[in-house]
Parts: structure tokens; C-alpha cells; sequence
């Protein structure tokens, strides 16, 4: 596998070296200075070389209608709407789905439950552990075949738990693998969270046709933190743009530019998927001053096109 980073050094030095001769300095100024630029971001992963012209095209119309939705206003999963995903991953070849997780997936009212009008999924400690093996349970729901969307706006109105070793999110995977398996034909994260980071949020594509590449991008909220209320968890997915927002604020964009020089994977349909994981390599294993059972609420899930 060629080493991308030593390509980008070697690269550099010889710009530098040609963009030193007296004779090519004033012809190439610019051009070297946007090279340096754009190398230096995909050299450190920083999506610094965003085309002005592609984030004039990150808006969605005004006009924009309702599509698909849940407000959980009954007092059952809606299994018109949410399948669930059973299990510790390793049917798929990916036991602790691919992070060393500790939960066991279920369907259990225990693990999602609808009332008042909220959705809430719980993870808790299981005590005996489930099948001898699973100490920890949760849920994870998902709408594929049964909401799939291309080019959209999403709006997840949530609450989010608490603790170290908790890691709710709100994210999308693609309906048909057209570019290939994970990560090549992409994931959008709407919101992830880590239960030891209450303030801070996270919006983020993974993508890479070559290998695991990821874009982040950070909200920080201020004042208190995102287990006190519910806050809107939302993106607007264009053509060539995914912009992040928390409570209408957005607080950044990702383009075609962005992800080069790999593919851009997302212009497929996507799936909505809504769980809390319990440990592994991301965030880390619930110590002593993890408190279960532990919830994400959700409010409603609105869709517009």
C-alpha cells in the first residue's frame, strides 16, 4: 500500500525546489501557496480546502416538505417504521461491531420503550449477564427499507444519557453498499456523543476508497450540558455539501473538496440508525462512577425533502 503521507512529503519538497528557482517564482506564487495549502490539509486529515463555490450549495430549498416522521405518540415501536438489530454483531463478521463493544442488542421493552410521546433507549447492566457472556444491554434501531433517503434534512430531537463508557449517536448508513463495504460507501454521523464528554457533540463522515477516512467536526454547548434537556440534532444533505447543526446552529459543512482525493461517497440513499453502545475502543469501558441504567430520549424524527 502506498505510504499517502510520504507521497505528500516527497511532493512537497519538490515544489519547494522548483518553486525556489528565480526563474519560476513570480509564475507559480499562487499556485504554489494553494498546493502547499491543500497538501498540508489531507498531510493532517483537516478538510481545510473547501471549494467557496460548493458551500454556496449547501443550502436546501425553504420549500421543503415532511416525508417521513416519528412522534412517537403511541405507546409501541413503531415496526412499520424501526427494525431492530439483534445481537453482538458477530453474525455480520464484526463481533462488538467492529470496536470491542460490550453490549448485547435486543427488542426488549426493556431496551426501547415508547411513552408520553418520547422513544427511549436504555442501556443497562445485566445481572446474571445475558447468555453467561453480555454484562451490558441496549438497543439499536434502524430504518432501512423502511426509510431510506437521499438528499435531505434531518431533524432528531434527544436527550442524551450520562457516564463514562456511554456512547449514544444518531447516524446514517448506506442502503446498498454501491461504492463497496465500510467505509467506501460512506457514513454520516448526525450526532455522536460520549457519556465522560457531556458538553460536546460531534458531526462526522467516514468515508475512503482506499482506506478508513474520517472528517470530524465539534459543537461545544455552554453552560450545562447535553444530559439536562432535550437539544435538535440535524443535517442538511445536498448534492455536494452535509452540514451539521445543533438547535438550528450549524457549526460546519463537508463537501466533494473536502474528502478528496478519495471518492465521495454520498450521493446513494441513506438509512437512519439510533443507539447507545456500551464500552470498547470508543469511548472507553463504564467504570465505578458509571450509574445504569442509563437513556437516550427521543422526542421525534422528521424527515423533509
Amino acid at each position: 500500500m502506498v505510504n499517502t503521507r510520504n507521497v505528500i512529503l516527497t511532493t512537497l519538497t519538490h515544489v519547494y525546489k522548483f518553486a525556489l528557482r528565480p526563474e519560476h517564482q513570480f509564475i507559480f506564487k499562487m499556485r504554489f501557496w494553494v498546493c502547499h495549502i491543500c497538501m498540508f490539509s489531507l498531510l493532517f486529515s483537516v478538510p481545510a480546502c473547501v471549494d467557496p463555490a460548493e458551500l454556496g450549495g449547501c443550502g436546501l430549498p425553504d420549500n421543503l416538505s415532511l416525508v417521513w416522521s416519528d412522534e412517537f405518540d403511541g405507546d409501541l415501536i413503531d415496526l412499520d417504521k424501526w427494525t431492530f438489530e439483534i445481537g453482538d454483531g458477530c453474525d455480520r463478521g464484526i463481533c462488538g461491531w467492529g470496536n470491542q463493544e460490550l453490549q448485547y442488542y435486543t427488542d426488549r421493552p426493556v431496551n426501547a420503550s415508547v411513552s408520553d410521546g418520547i422513544m427511549v433507549i436504555t442501556a443497562k447492566r445485566e445481572t446474571p449477564a445475558i447468555m453467561g457472556q453480555y454484562v451490558y444491554s441496549s438497543a439499536r434501531m434502524i430504518t432501512k427499507h423502511k426509510g431510506d433517503w437521499r438528499f435531505c434534512r434531518i431533524e432528531v430531537r434527544a436527550k442524551m444519557p450520562i457516564g463514562k463508557g456511554l456512547w449514544p449517536a444518531i447516524w446514517m448508513l448506506p442502503t446498498d453498499n454501491v461504492y463497496g463495504n465500510w467505509p467506501r460507501s460512506g457514513e454520516i454521523d448526525i450526532m455522536e456523543y460520549l457519556g465522560h464528554q457531556p458538553s460536546r457533540v460531534q458531526g462526522t463522515i467516514h468515508y475512503g476508497h482506499d482506506y478508513r477516512r474520517f472528517n470530524p467536526l465539534e459543537y461545544v454547548i455552554e453552560g450545562e450540558t447535553f444530559n439536562d434537556d432535550f437539544h435538535v440534532f440535524s443535517v442538511e444533505w445536498t448534492t455536494d455539501c452535509i452540514t451539521f447543526f445543533v438547535d438550528g446552529n450549524a457549526y460546519g459543512s463537508q463537501t466533494r473538496t473536502s474528502t478528496l482525493p478519495t471518492t465521495w461517497p454520498f450521493d446513494q440513499q441513506f438509512y437512519l440508525l439510533l443507539n447507545i453502545a456500551v464500552g470498547g475502543n470508543l469511548p472507553g469501558n463504564p467504570d465505578g462512577s458509571t450509574v445504569f441504567p442509563q437513556t437516550m430520549k427521543v422526542d421525534y424524527v422528521r424527515v423533509y425533502q
